[in-house]
């Protein structure tokens, strides 16, 4: 049996576990949804304590808590941020009641139990830890904050080092050219470099997409209380917090002009979402380029190399997967069934409050994180090291067909058609099938003809 001790709330008494910093309404909460035992993500806890920290110095400012009181929590709200064993005091299933009242006070019973043992006296969860606040306003405020902290500094880094590599790589590998594929066959040649350097502007335009989106995030519920109104808040109290976090956050946290639609929507967090399954779009292209071209190494293009990680096979002796860019496809698919996710949970804003923010909260989470793990992966374990095999991609070029389409405007579409088909037919260079077929010299077939010319390139 796990030691107990009683505690109280607005429904009665309660058996909480001896060594809980929580109290009673976390404890309804932990049986009452035995769901999924997933809880909310770390950045998310993390950023509700830098927000109760910042309203209980605030309230302090305000004088709407003793300061003593007030300094208790501040004290607590440290200790826990310090503490590498943070979530254990957390144990609220994500899917629980989706204001996502029982985290809130989850926080607050918390923080009020380690500053009552700091400062003697008791500190109450709701009267002063929660004082000016109401879950309505706090969930959706911290759903902005740790969202626009993960994106600032761990996702976009991420990203920009990703974007880096792919053009570090890009000039690196420029001299190589290859046969373009379109609908998977045979299209005019590329160089190397320019289909990474197509990578590199996809990343480059989400990054800043996602920088375009974090106003909005910066946009706060706070002060709105319970329904937009901000009852039982001090009318200074939002604007104070918000420059207290952005002390804290190096952002620019501030209350929304719209209080109301705060509450009630997330279009913000939709917004967001969509922009992270733009970048898992991206993400899927380049990985599924990357194991196309490394396909093989006989049977396949087998254009590039990935380096070797790890065994590919428990029965195929010798055989090397392209394990990083599949992991990469299946944080893709992760992150576009979030976005889906958190979509049908957007519409779940019935009058004055949306029903589904814990959920949105840990799908938005999980994207960035996952994003940017991989991103990083992707980069250094992948693009970074890939060798080119010029050798095949020489051979694919030589008889490439579709290197006719350069004779166009000499000899007319249909007879180049011809010559395209015969080269094929006969698996012969397009070149000598073209000089039987068109009586132009060799020498300036070889003009018009020349991969590195066709690709915009000098040779």
């Amino acid at each position: 049996m796990v030691p107990t001790r009683t505690e109280t709330d607005s429904m009665g008494d309660l058996q909480v576990p001896a060594d809980a910093l929580y109290a009673a309404q976390t404890q309804r909460a932990v049986e009452n949804f035995p769901v999924s035992g997933e809880r909310l993500p770390e950045a998310f806890i993390r950023a509700l304590i830098r927000l109760k920290k910042a309203a209980a110095e605030a309230n302090q400012q305000l004088e709407q808590i003793p300061a003593s009181t007030a300094e208790a929590i501040i004290g607590a709200a440290d200790q826990l941020l310090a503490e590498t064993g943070l979530m254990q005091h957390f144990p609220v299933d994500v899917f629980q009641t989706g204001s996502g009242t029982s985290t809130n006070m989850n926080a607050n019973e918390v923080l009020a139990t380690l500053a009552t043992r700091t400062l003697g006296d008791r500190v109450s969860a709701n009267d002063h830890v929660n004082a000016g606040q109401s879950s309505n306003d706090v969930i959706p405020s911290v759903i902005h904050i740790s969202t626009a902290l993960e994106i600032r500094y761990t996702l976009l880094p991420a990203l920009t080092h990703l974007a880096t590599t792919i053009r570090r790589k890009a000039d690196d590998v420029k001299a190589h050219v290859k046969t373009g594929r379109t609908h998977l066959m045979d299209a005019m040649p590329v160089r190397l470099s320019q289909s990474l350097g197509a990578w590199a502007t996809q990343t480059d335009e989400n990054i800043e997409r996602l920088e375009q989106l974090l106003p909005g995030l910066e946009a706060l519920a706070l002060g709105g209380t319970a329904v937009g109104t901000g009852v039982n808040a001090h009318p200074g109290f939002a604007a104070l917090c918000c420059q207290l976090l952005n002390d804290a956050t190096g952002m620019n946290f501030r209350p929304a002009d719209d209080l109301f639609s705060r509450i009630a929507a997330q279009d913000t967090a939709v917004a967001v979402s969509g922009a992270l399954k733009t970048q898992a779009v991206t993400i899927m292209k380049i990985a599924n380029d990357l194991r196309w071209m490394n396909s093989g190494p006989l049977a396949g293009l087998g254009e590039i190399e990935l380096q070797a990680l790890q065994p590919g096979s428990s029965i195929m002796p010798g055989k090397v997967n392209p394990v990083i860019p599949e992991a990469a496809a299946m944080v893709a698919a992760r992150v576009m069934g979030n976005d889906t996710t958190i979509t049908v949970a957007g519409q779940s804003g019935n009058f004055e409050l949306n029903v589904m923010l814990p959920l949105m909260a840990h799908n938005l989470l999980q994207s960035i994180r996952l994003l940017g793990n991989v991103s990083e992966l992707l980069a250094d374990k992948a693009i970074a090291t890939f060798t080119v095999k010029d050798d095949k991609l020489q051979e694919a070029l030589a008889k490439n067909p579709v290197l006719v389409t350069a004779l166009n405007p000499e000899i007319g579409y249909l007879k180049a058609a011809d010559i395209a088909k015969k080269a094929y037919r006969e698996g012969r260079p397009i070149i000598d099938v073209a000089e039987e077929e068109t009586g132009l010299p060799r020498s300036e077939l070889e003009q018009l003809l020349d991969p590195v010319t066709l690709t915009g390139g000098k040779g």
